[in-house]
């Protein structure tokens, strides 16, 4: 009798492999539960600037997406924050991702909190660290970031860990075993960026190999990669 032949596997689209960003597909737990809410309650928020600060690959982005479809809010260059950003704020919105990630248009920044507590306008920052953080040089703008509104999305927990990977499945259209999740759970570091890498690489393998996504197939991808950090790590 012939050997038994790996399960055909579906080819992904690579217009597939991008992430589903809209608010049915976001997996809220504990560990996001208060951004979650903040972005659902606006604009009832507490004031008009909001930071949300939480580790690469935790959710920020989708967050930032879900309320920027729902408030039409410009998304602004944090390098060179003009006029038509004080324009939009003005009785709207803007949002600013990964604020923290180098060359802040401080002067820019200013302004549009100026603008936007005159207003009524709202503007979401993301980032990674809260504003303290961010070696900020002017100090008018140091004063207005202190005031305010912070949330912070914490590292995953298991449920949320666990939505997140069989979410980044769905979004390439692989199916998963759960118990594949359940195992990538208890092995993976405890990071939402440690997730997006192992479900990238169990693709990969599994397209290469023709093969489906297997507790083996899991356990020598996760193998691999712990053996790549270790060397980097040297």
């Amino acid at each position: 009798m012939a050997a038994d032949k790996p399960a055909p596997r579906q080819f992904t689209l690579e217009f597939s492999r991008h992430p589903g960003l809209s608010r049915e597909e976001l997996v809220v737990s504990s560990a996001n539960a208060e951004a979650v809410a903040l972005i659902d309650a606006w604009p009832d928020w507490p004031s008009e600037i909001v930071v949300i600060a939480g580790p690469t690959g935790s959710g920020k982005t989708h967050l930032a997406s879900i309320w920027r479809e729902e408030t039409g809010a410009l998304a602004a260059d944090r390098n060179a924050i003009g006029p038509d950003c004080l324009d939009a704020v003005e009785g709207g919105a803007v949002l600013i991702d990964d604020a923290d990630m180098g060359g802040l248009d401080e002067n820019g920044l200013f302004h549009l909190i100026n603008a936007a507590r005159a207003s009524n306008g709202h503007v979401l920052l993301t980032a990674r660290r809260f504003p303290a953080a961010w070696g900020v040089a002017l100090p008018d703008l140091k004063s207005r970031l202190a005031a305010a509104s912070t949330v912070e999305i914490r590292e995953p927990d298991d449920l949320l860990l666990a939505g997140v990977i069989t979410k980044l499945f769905a979004d390439r259209q692989v199916e998963i075993d759960p118990a594949v999740v359940q195992f990538l759970v208890k092995r993976i570091e405890r990071s939402l960026a440690s997730a997006i890498r192992v479900v990238d690489r169990l693709d990969a393998v599994a397209l290469e190999t023709k093969s489906r996504i297997t507790r083996q197939l899991a356990a020598g991808v996760v193998e691999e990669l712990d053996s790549r950090q270790g060397d980097l790590n040297l």
